[in-house]
C-alpha cells in the first residue's frame, strides 16, 4: 500500500517494520490513536527495514504513543546519504516529532 505526503511517495503505514523494504531511504514512524495520525520520528537509513526494526528511539515512540506505532518509508535507491539527509530534514521542519533530532 501506498501514499502521498509531503510531495514523496511512502510505502506503508504498517504495523510491523518487517513489512519494509531492506531498502536505502526515508522512515517515518507514526502514531495512530483512535482516527489522529501524529508523526514521532523521521530517519534516514541504508536500509529503512534493518533501521526501523532494531532503532534506538524505539522507547520515545512508544514514551509518546497511546495508540498504535505504525512504520512507513520513501525509498531512494539511487541517492546518497546528503540527499536523504535532506528529505528527512525537510519533513522534521514541516512536523516537528517529538523523538530524536538533526
Amino acid at each position: 500500500m501506498t501514499f502521498e505526503r509531503w510531495s514523496y511517495e511512502f510505502d506503508g503505514a504498517y504495523t510491523s517494520p518487517d513489512r519494509l523494504r531492506s531498502e536505502l531511504g526515508v522512515y517515518v514512524i507514526w502514531c495512530k490513536d483512535g482516527d489522529k495520525w501524529t508523526v514521532l520520528d523521521v530517519g534516514e537509513s541504508d536500509n529503512v527495514r534493518d533501521r526501523c526494526s532494531d532503532h534506538d528511539r524505539a522507547d520515545c515512540w512508544a514514551e509518546h504513543c497511546t495508540g498504535t506505532i505504525y512504520y512507513s518509508a520513501h525509498y531512494m535507491p539511487l541517492s546518497d546519504e546528503d540527499e536523504r539527509r535532506r528529505v528527512e530534514q525537510e519533513i522534521r521542519d514541516s512536523v516537528n516529532p517529538p523523538c530524536g533530532e538533526r
